[in-house]
């Protein structure tokens, strides 16, 4: 087997309009073309060894063991391929299921097609899935549990984080479309003029001098304590002489913590002779070079959420620990509680796995313990000095018990910080009391909080705090999108993209369009050459400057990547022919039309496809369209026409014999230009250049007639 070709689609494309997320591998079988499942001695035993989870793989079959019954009756290379690509990512906990393969017009060449969640995992489970079924054919191992990890490696080096992530999917249920902006956590919501952008929990709505303030332990300290907010004794230091001396005037216990730190990093608690503290040092300094030391507050660690200046929710957070049972090693006891389904590698899941590192080696030396020990039973040991979520520890939801003296607090607190996204750390016996009378104290307060623990709480009611966010960046009535107009076609794409876009622009808007000479923002050309594809698309629709997208759609750039967006108000297809045939898996002109439709099956339910009557091919896509279709055609008597306008349908039409364009809805007729008088057409000669302007005057015309119906008075709309 060789694998010719391996393509990521990112959005609509030609094999799914709904899923955007496809590996496309172009595989050659060589000779195992003739060589079906039921033919290699073995195979369904190895396979079924290799991945005995692929007994819910249902297939064509409908029931589980659909899959292995299909091997078992013999089924070709790239469908096993297929299987394996999707069970190797779900086993990565990277649950996902479409997949579908199909021969190409070569011999043994298939294309294999299948869904991923994240680009790097699904390339990388590609190539993994033919060497696997190679493999299996040879009746050779490979260490699947290694490829496996390695696999959820990638994913945790190349995912958005739980909190990015939980604000991405709340912006895709209200569809607001995102563009990752880099390979960390940056990310646009919306498009052009109406885009916010996002870094972990920090918005574009955050204040740069409140994170600041956030950043710098000493600095919030100083305004919590001079607005009366009960903090912890403690000051900073450089030095260990400065340690000493601070510990003699606040006394043990103490806790150590870099300046600038955040989520934990570099922070040790409870600390209560000098070797702890010498060590908590050290592991301070790594992350600041000033250290705050301030007096350990006993109680629970407990995370307030304060969203655009309202308390969100709560959690009670306990550090990575253990429970003896008398009888179990410290080793046996982690691993049981690893064992446990909801903990995961990094986040994977609701915990993470427990795992040691110098500071509970330190731990465990200050208390005489080994892994080996054997913990008395009922003892609680805690592994870690910090209640961090990635360290192995849990939370619990307490949001319903917060006093409201408390819920003031923390709104107070986030005003005085000036942090629109703020988490807020209280060290308290409880939070269904005031603060002022249980002795908490407010220890620190975060920008960037992280939403994991509140949305994926060990215990309690998970919270959707992402919601807020949303709410937030994009209040009600505002709006995440800006309109785009799709334009696709064999012929006159980029004359009717340049037109359409014109027309846009007399009417006010600032325009970005993209065409197969450049990509233009307001007229001013930003990029040369071809740029039909989906990045020069998603180009236009990060521009901050842009408030309307009209954006030329190649086959190619739909081939090899799928569309730059989502959903359109407006798709165009000019017409279909044979030019290019055989390029890109694409031997029929049935097969290139497919292609182009689309862009038209993208646009939204409430907006237009427009189709060229006149072209078979193209006025088929209306079939199984959820939007408003319109027409156009060079026939005043087409029949297609008339059926249309007859059920209040929108065309534009060219009468050749009175030379006029003229807008049709029902029974309404809206004259627009004679054909000659229009530059473009080259006194009226240029027919090709008619049928590349009426698309664009219905692209201008059809939504508002449609909304408002016969606009009388409207005549020419080049005056």
């Amino acid at each position: 087997m060789k694998i010719l070709e391996i393509k990521v689609m990112k959005g609509p494309n030609y094999w799914s309009v709904r899923r955007h997320k496809l590996v496309v591998m172009l595989l050659d079988l060589e000779d195992l073309e003739q060589k079906p499942t039921d033919k290699i001695p073995g195979f369904l035993e190895r396979i079924k060894n290799m991945f005995p989870t692929m007994f819910s793989h249902r297939c064509s079959e409908g029931v589980e063991g659909g899959f292995f019954t299909r091997v078992e009756e013999g089924t070709w290379m790239g469908h096993v391929i297929e299987h394996i690509a999707l069970e190797l990512q779900t086993l990565a906990g990277m649950e996902t299921g479409f997949g579908r393969t199909r021969s190409t017009s070569k011999e043994g060449v298939y294309h294999v097609v299948f869904s991923y969640i994240e680009e790097e995992v699904g390339k990388a489970t590609a190539t993994a899935s033919v060497e696997i079924a190679r493999r299996l054919v040879e009746g050779e191992d490979f260490d699947i549990n290694g490829f496996i990890q390695e696999l959820r490696e990638i994913r945790e080096k190349v995912r958005l984080g739980p909190s990015t992530g939980s604000i991405v999917t709340e912006a895709i249920h209200r569809g607001i479309p995102w563009i990752r902006l880099n390979k960390n956590s940056l990310v646009q919501l919306g498009y052009g003029m109406n885009q916010r952008r996002i870094q972990a929990t920090v918005a574009s709505t955050t204040s740069n001098i409140a994170v600041e303030i956030a950043c710098d332990k000493e600095d919030t300290k100083n305004l919590l304590e001079a607005a009366e907010v009960p903090v912890p004794r403690g000051r900073i230091i450089y030095t260990e002489e400065e340690l000493e001396a601070a510990i003699k005037r606040i006394g043990y216990p103490v806790v150590l913590k870099p300046i600038n730190g955040n989520h934990g990093r570099g922070a040790t608690t409870n600390i209560k002779d000098w070797g702890s503290a010498q060590l908590a040092f050290e592991i301070a300094k790594k992350h600041s070079r000033a250290i705050i030391c301030e007096k350990f507050i006993t109680g629970y660690d407990f995370r307030l959420l304060v969203i655009n200046y309202k308390f969100i929710c709560a959690a009670r957070r306990t550090p990575a620990c253990v429970t003896g049972d008398g009888k179990s090693t410290l080793q046996q006891l982690i691993d049981a509680v690893n064992a446990d389904p909801r903990r995961g590698y990094g986040h994977e899941k609701v915990l993470t796995q427990m795992k040691g590192d110098a500071v509970t080696e330190k731990i465990l030396a200050d208390k005489e313990l080994t892994l080996d020990s054997i913990i008395p039973k009922g003892e609680e040991l805690m592994l870690k000095p910090t209640a961090n979520l990635s360290t192995g520890g849990t939370s619990t939801d307490v949001t319903d018990f917060v006093h409201p003296n408390n819920i003031f607090l923390a709104e107070r607190i986030a005003r005085i910080i000036g942090l629109d996204i703020c988490g807020i750390d209280i060290m308290a016996p409880d939070l269904s009391t005031p603060l002022e009378e249980n002795g908490g104290a407010v220890l620190e307060v975060n920008a960037a909080p992280g939403f994991r623990m509140h949305i994926e709480p060990s215990e309690g009611l998970a919270r959707n705090v992402a919601e807020p966010v949303i709410d937030m960046l994009y209040p009600p009535g505002s709006s995440a999108r800006i309109p785009i107009i799709g334009i696709t076609g064999t012929n006159g794409k980029t004359t009717t993209t340049r037109l359409t876009a014109h027309l846009v622009k007399s009417m006010g808007h600032k325009v970005g369009f993209t065409t197969s000479d450049g990509v233009y923002i307001q007229n001013q050309m930003m990029m040369k050459g071809d740029c039909t594809g989906p990045i020069s698309a998603e180009f236009v629709l990060k521009d901050p400057t842009v408030d309307f997208a009209v954006l030329e759609c190649a086959r190619g750039g739909i081939l090899r990547a799928g569309l730059g967006f989502h959903r359109c108000d407006i798709g165009i297809v000019t017409n279909i022919s044979a030019d290019h045939l055989g390029l890109g898996g694409i031997d029929t002109v049935e097969q290139l039309a497919r292609v182009k439709s689309v862009v038209v099956q993208s646009v939204m339910p409430e907006g237009f496809a427009i189709l060229n009557a006149d072209d078979d091919l193209v006025y088929k896509m209306r079939e199984g369209l959820e939007c408003h279709v319109a027409f156009f055609s060079c026939d005043p008597k087409s029949k297609r026409i008339k059926e249309h306008c007859s059920k209040n349908g929108i065309a534009a039409v060219y009468d050749e014999q009175t030379d006029m364009i003229y807008i049709q809805k029902g029974a309404w007729k809206i004259q627009i230009d004679k054909a000659h008088q229009i530059p473009l057409t080259q006194s009226g000669k240029a027919l090709f250049n008619v049928m590349n302007i009426m698309p664009a005057v219905l692209a201008g015309l059809s939504p508002w007639i449609y909304r408002c119906g016969h606009p009388s008075g409207v005549t020419n709309i080049y005056s």
